[in-house]
């Protein structure tokens, strides 16, 4: 049998809506385990860890085990280790960027720390906010782990890192790097956590503007999934189309 590829697959909209598995995703899953396939779930939401995730699936009715999540926390440590190792950081996130930064070695401070990261959390304050403004200005290098301005709760939409990082933006003068997708950074970070090459790995996404582009940017093969927030009329409105569309990724063979 030919060798499997590699899988890099969205999260959101994808394998879940909310907490609820889309229809298929446990065979599909199956299939990907009886083939000895490196794949990985991807997510640009910093709030959780991998261990987090593999209990949401869990509760979900699925068993994906923790190594095979894949966050933009964790890309952003991974970037900040190929920049400047060691460095100090302050952080305005949850546990999963936090515990993402401390496994890489990052020093976590608010005196005059190298970089400012921000991610997604529950409960900004004015306070943290104002603390970052004032220490990008100071000369914090400023990183997002992520530019989406808005994310789906379960009592309906919420602001999302993005938004937080133009409030800072607008304050200080300074833009920061974003790391998840569509930045290609999250899709080469991650084919490097696989051990994985382009020219042989798939993204599975259900966004134009975020997994698919950023997966041809990366020379991946892209699979547009409809399960999630993109129509077949819509992808008509891009200038790239993905190599592939399906309903869901009930009907991806493996």
């Amino acid at each position: 049998m030919r060798t499997p590829k590699s899988y890099l697959i969205d999260m959101d909209g994808v394998l879940v809506t909310g907490n609820r598995l889309i229809p298929g995703v446990d065979r599909f899953i199956q299939r990907l385990q009886e083939r000895e396939a490196r794949y990985l779930v991807l997510t640009n939401n910093s709030m959780y860890s991998q261990a987090d995730l593999q209990h949401r699936f869990r509760i979900a009715g699925l068993d994906i085990p923790a190594a095979h999540f894949y966050t933009s926390a964790m890309a952003t440590a991974m970037f900040l280790e190929s920049q400047r190792p060691h460095s100090t950081v302050y952080v305005v996130g949850s546990a999963g960027l936090i515990t993402a930064l401390h496994d890489a070695g990052f020093v976590l401070t608010d005196h005059e720390p190298d970089y400012l990261v921000l991610g997604d959390i529950i409960t900004y304050s004015y306070e943290q906010i104002t603390r970052a403004v004032r220490l990008v200005k100071a000369g914090a290098r400023f990183l997002a782990t992520s530019c989406d301005t808005s994310w789906t709760t379960e009592t309906g939409i919420a602001p999302a890192t993005g938004a937080v990082a133009r409030l800072i933006e607008a304050a200080s003068g300074v833009r920061p790097y974003y790391v998840g997708k569509p930045n290609p950074l999250m899709m080469r970070t991650a084919l490097r956590h696989l051990d994985a090459h382009s020219e042989n790995s798939v993204i599975v996404g259900d966004r134009m503007d975020t997994g698919i582009v950023s997966g041809i940017e990366s020379g991946l093969e892209t699979i547009l999934v409809l399960s999630g927030v993109t129509s077949r009329d819509e992808v008509e409105q891009f200038a790239y189309r993905p190599h592939q569309i399906v309903e869901s990724v009930a009907e991806i063979e493996v």
